[in-house]
């Protein structure tokens, strides 16, 4: 049998292709040696040992964007750490192919606190990176902030209106009641800490705080620590 040899030139040499069309197989998840996907262009191999999927494109893979439901208690960068090809939720329908490729280089263009649990979004996309950056200060978010205490005199209406937080006047926001102990927030321009003042001002504890949206983005029903693509065509 012959010595292994950088996959790439394996897939190269067995299909006719240049280098770079070999290595865009391999990172699209086409190739498979002994019948186990391999993605990485550099792993080793002889040319009896690959195979080529029927269905192959010539392609490279577009940029992901996953939508995670983090846990309250965790950090951004754990998060990222537990978004695996294992925690893909079932409820996801997109038609995207998990690869390895999905999961490198990606960012969090509007963090959660720590303590904070909810929909983050982690992108490769630099539209949806641009969007939810430059626009951030436009696109509606909805969070559900479940509180203890008592409301304080006019505390609905200075919520959604009359608060100043680090020397800046909120802009208006729209709040209300979804049960006795649960506040549904639909606002702009949140920063960091500012649920928790903004409730704290009207003499409310809050408890803990919940992303349910980001703009036309919904949570929906993904569980904790698990994840779905952005479905194709979906916008924030």
């Amino acid at each position: 049998m012959s010595d292994p040899i950088r996959l790439d030139k394996c897939v190269a040499a067995a299909f006719g292709c240049s280098r770079g069309e070999a290595r865009q197989y391999i990172e699209g998840g086409w190739v498979s040696v002994n019948g186990v996907v391999v993605e990485e262009p550099q792993a080793l191999a002889t040319i009896a040992q690959v195979t080529l999927a029927p269905n192959a494109v010539l392609e490279h893979a577009k940029p992901a964007t996953l939508l995670l439901h983090k846990a309250a208690g965790m950090s951004t960068e754990v998060a990222l750490a537990l978004v695996t090809p294992v925690t893909r939720s079932a409820l996801d329908q997109s038609d995207m192919r998990v690869l390895k490729q999905h999961f490198l280089r990606l960012n969090a263009p509007l963090p959660l606190e720590d303590e904070a649990s909810g929909l983050l979004v982690l992108s490769q996309d630099g539209r949806v990176l641009r969007r939810l950056s430059a626009d951030a200060s436009s696109i509606e978010q909805e969070f559900l902030v479940e509180v203890r205490g008592e409301l304080g005199p006019y505390g609905m209406a200075r919520l959604a209106h009359g608060l100043i937080y680090q020397q800046r006047s909120l802009s208006p926001c729209k709040v209300s009641w979804q049960n006795e102990e649960r506040l549904r927030f639909a606002i702009k321009h949140v920063q960091p800490g500012q649920l928790r003042y903004m409730c704290g001002e009207v003499g409310l504890e809050v408890v803990s705080v919940r992303r349910l949206r980001i703009g036309g983005v919904s949570l929906g029903k993904l569980a904790i620590g698990q994840w779905r693509y952005l479905p194709t065509g979906q916008r924030f």
